[in-house]
């Protein structure tokens, strides 16, 4: 018992798209928040094994979002079990693989978010085209229905067109700006793979 509430221990085996996605570092930071002891730990088979310990209602609301991290991490299933609790583990804390997995590790969560925040930008990107063909299409209405359109008018066209310009170059710029991000990540990590390898056959 601990502060005079009832101790559950549970061990969790967790599938789906769980590493390389951040989602231990999730587990970690919900385990804080609610008091949660143990550990969470990658396994080769792809799975994430978590060690869990707390007072019953804590436990419950850790289990819950444990199930429902966010994107893009993605749980398939979990495995619980209970165990005998473990006197030791006084707080939560990840349990590191090898140096060239957790690199791995880093490396892949950050790469994934890049690449979906580029998906969405590119959502946007087409959303601005859409609005930008409705706009023009909604003109040519106006100049086919009135024939001539006040000088005022007129005149704001051209600046949503200059702004329209101004917007599709920031956009090709922004893509730009991602492309090399990304290229300089991987290359980051060729080499970071590379000066692991040297310093293990030194050793």
């Amino acid at each position: 018992m601990i502060y005079g509430w009832v101790l559950r221990t549970v061990r969790l085996t967790v599938r789906g798209r769980v590493q390389r996605v951040g989602y231990r570092r999730h587990v970690l930071d919900i385990a804080q928040e609610l008091g949660i002891a143990g550990y969470a730990r990658n396994e080769k088979d792809g799975s994430v094994i978590i060690f869990a310990q707390a007072e019953e209602e804590m436990l419950e609301s850790f289990l819950k979002t444990v199930q429902n991290p966010p994107p893009p991490a993605q749980v398939r299933s979990i495995e619980m079990r209970e165990v005998k609790p473990n006197p030791r583990f006084k707080t939560f804390e990840i349990k590191y693989g090898k140096l060239t997995d957790e690199l791995q590790e880093g490396f892949g969560a950050t790469q994934t978010v890049f690449i979906n925040y580029w998906a969405e930008f590119k959502d946007y990107r087409q959303e601005f085209k859409e609005f930008a063909k409705k706009t023009d299409e909604n003109f040519k209405t106006i100049l086919d229905k009135y024939g001539e359109i006040p000088e005022k008018l007129t005149r704001h066209m051209e600046i949503m067109t200059e702004e329209s310009k101004k917007t599709t170059e920031m956009l090709e710029t922004m893509k730009r700006e991602f492309i090399e991000t990304r290229e300089r990540l991987d290359n980051s990590l060729t080499l970071l793979r590379e000066a692991v390898e040297r310093l293990s056959h030194k050793s």
